[in-house]
């Protein structure tokens, strides 16, 4: 296919309502249904709890509005990829792309498709191997799905996703009629000033959950009109998530009190099972709500991750080849195959634990470096045209970067082991850049 006016080769199919839908299918996975669990062990009171999760929102927001800048005026494939690519040149572009292909990609997929499949066994009885044959299974038809067209993805990925955020917004608000509920669950509010150090340690999971809010600019090269669908998309996207989670925590909190909720491992189905509407029926209506969630999360997931690599490819970053346009369907078939590949080989090595500390170590230094390219790009191209600029400019973006460097320290000073490991794994890639340039000069 020839490009277009930016520089794209793929069909600019995808309209408002994708963009959207990337962002809230993406985020709203499997986190929300654990992560309010350890967020109360942490912290000791509910106003800790709830500004805990305001705080990720917030933190999340700024980076929205910042890297929705970047997404008006490039809307290329591969999104952090090509800010990267255009503020920073290739390096860090590739290095973006090998934590990609060797940590956070592969993870995301091989950690939401283990979940899909371990809330299936509430259904379906599955041994320990055969949920893991099971998420392998549902990567690969994923991957397909992709394959065949991307229209016919996002069309599955909207519905999917409209679907979990009215359950997940409906369990928020049925919270208030669980027996044992009371507003007494919010006294006192505070029992003290908040802990910072603690606040900072419970942001780590919650930041998890919020994971998703960039991802629709990975697919700006396949957008209508990106100069204001991406920018609205992204910030429409990020809201919608900032405020079911707020609906939701507050429901949780009048149902269970702080001690409860610390104490349930599946704090979702804990609440459920009080509701009188449900009736004896809360955990399987959980379960049903995850595998629905799980599965719009993993298509959208193998939806931007096969984009980068394409990007990768098309920019000349990495293997010409993975630029390869599928003829008959227009999607990038071996960017597709190579997300599959690499989440079928991680969901196979490893258990969710591991993978969902390899996915939240390995992408926000490369956030971090997408939004301080706004700084660049305003300073080195100030007559690129921005048909969005970043409300709150400079401050919206440097409290990003404060709230992202706080989470990278912290990830360094509480589990130096796993981040050192995950952070050695990224660095390893300028080596393999240095021979992949010499071998294409040569």
């Amino acid at each position: 296919m020839s490009a277009d006016p930016w520089g794209e080769r793929l069909p600019r199919a995808l309209g408002l309502f994708s963009t959207i839908a990337v962002s809230v299918g993406i985020s709203i996975g499997s986190g929300i249904f654990r992560v309010p669990a350890s967020v109360a062990a942490v912290l000791p009171d509910a106003g800790s709890v709830l500004l805990c999760w305001v705080a990720g929102g917030f933190i999340v927001l700024c980076g929205t509005l910042s890297i929705a800048e970047l997404a008006a005026a490039v809307p290329r494939s591969g999104g952090v990829f090509a800010y990267l690519l255009e503020a920073f040149g290739p390096l860090p572009a590739f290095l973006f792309g090998w934590a990609e292909l060797t940590v956070v990609r592969a993870a995301a997929l091989g950690a939401i498709a283990t979940v899909f499949a371990e809330y299936l066994g509430y259904f379906i009885p599955l041994s320990g191997t055969q949920v893991r044959l099971v998420a392998a299974l549902a990567i690969v038809l994923i991957g397909l799905l992709n394959y065949v067209g991307v229209r016919g993805a996002a069309a599955v990925l909207g519905a999917t996703t409209s679907a979990k955020y009215l359950a997940l917004l409906a369990l928020g608000i049925l919270a208030y009629t669980a027996s044992g509920g009371t507003s007494a669950h919010f006294t006192p509010l505070f029992s003290g000033a908040p802990s910072w150090s603690l606040l900072a340690s419970a942001l780590v999971p919650v930041m998890w959950t919020y994971d998703g809010w960039a991802d629709p600019a990975m697919i700006g090269g396949e957008m209508r009109q990106p100069g204001r669908t991406l920018p609205l998309g992204l910030i429409l996207g990020a809201l919608a998530v900032m405020l079911v989670y707020l609906v939701v925590n507050l429901g949780f909190l009048y149902a269970l009190a702080l001690p409860q909720m610390a104490g349930s491992k599946l704090i979702a189905a804990s609440v459920a099972q009080q509701i009188p509407l449900l009736g004896g029926a809360g955990t399987r209506v959980i379960a049903a709500v995850v595998v629905l969630a799980t599965f719009s999360s993993l298509n959208g997931s193998m939806l931007i991750g096969s984009r980068i690599f394409f990007a990768m490819g098309d920019r000349r970053v990495l293997f010409r080849a993975l630029a390869r346009v599928s003829p008959r369907f227009n999607t990038p078939s071996l960017g597709i195959l190579l997300a599959t590949v690499l989440g079928v080989a991680y969901v196979l090595a490893n258990d969710f634990a591991e993978l969902a500390d390899k996915f939240v170590l390995g992408v926000w230094p490369f956030y971090a470096l997408a939004v301080a390219g706004v700084f660049v790009l305003r300073r080195r191209r100030p007559d690129m045209p921005r048909p969005y600029r970043v409300w709150g400019y400079p401050l919206v973006p440097l409290l990003f970067l404060a709230g992202a460097a706080g989470l990278i320290v912290n990830a360094l000073l509480t589990k130096p082991r796993d981040t050192g490991v995950t952070f050695l794994i990224i660095l390893a890639g300028v080596p393999v850049y240095l021979a992949r340039r010499r071998w294409f000069s040569r």
